[in-house]
């Protein structure tokens, strides 16, 4: 499927943000990226290819921008404390900029959004819909690790909490939990296979914790042959894709 490729200029990141999109019609899905950050990943892991009945169908259209996830969660150089406040300038890139852009694409000012990521990338997408349920209807999370801290050598402070789904998660209370109750709803997909080390425990975890908290979460565990991997993530997608959107 042709896509329309685009530079977003950013003022929280200092830069234009690489940006692809892909449908014509349908409701609208921001998809982060793996650890690799590129705006062009679903696309050359045939991802876009998988969903392309949805897309030609005009039942969905995805927005893939590019993450700063390089300079905040895997590279190691650099105080946890400046790589933790690049991710927060991310967030912001997202809800004041790309949230905007994507409701004006699709001639609706108040139009809802989906997330979805794979790896890190459902990490991005399970934190922007519970902390932001009111834009975010649905996250499709697949293979995702939710303990932030594991990637900033254990580091913690105030910030980093309120990133991190597996700490607030847990805390969620009040209005704050009413507020994800009523408007969003989050699927958590991993497979049980080769490489899923840490994204099951971490899938398992997190699901169990927005269940018994109220949370419309459904947590979808795959057979011991399914890796951690794109042949698996383009199923899962298909699949999940296919029990939303018909």
């Amino acid at each position: 499927m042709q896509g329309r490729y685009l530079r977003i200029p950013s003022h929280d990141l200092g830069r234009d943000v690489h940006l692809w999109t892909y449908g014509h019609f349908g409701p609208p899905v921001i998809v982060f990226p793996t650890a690799a950050g590129f705006a062009h990943e679903w696309q050359a892991q045939g991802m876009i290819d998988a969903l392309a009945p949805w897309l030609y169908a005009g039942k969905l259209k995805l927005y893939c921008p590019e993450s700063n996830v390089a300079e905040t969660l895997t590279r190691k150089d650099g105080h946890p404390a400046d790589r933790i406040r690049r991710y927060t300038a991310y967030e912001r890139f997202v809800m004041d900029t790309l949230v905007p852009f994507v409701r004006e694409d699709c001639h609706s000012p108040s139009m809802r959004i989906a997330t979805a990521g794979a790896s890190l990338g459902a990490l991005y997408a399970a934190n922007f819909a519970l902390k932001y349920p009111e834009t975010f209807w649905w996250s499709l999370c697949l293979s995702g690790r939710y303990e932030v801290r594991s990637f900033l050598d254990g580091y913690d402070d105030q910030e980093v909490y309120f990133h991190n789904p597996l700490a607030y998660a847990y805390n969620l209370h009040g209005q704050a939990l009413q507020r994800v109750r009523d408007n969003t709803s989050v699927t958590l997909v991993c497979g049980q296979g080769k490489w899923e080390e840490g994204c099951i425990e971490e899938t398992q975890e997190l699901g169990a914790v927005l269940a018994r908290k109220g949370v419309d979460v459904h947590t979808d565990l795959w057979g011991h042959d399914v890796s951690h991997d794109w042949v698996w993530w383009k199923r899962q997608a298909a699949y999940h894709l296919h029990r939303r959107l018909g």
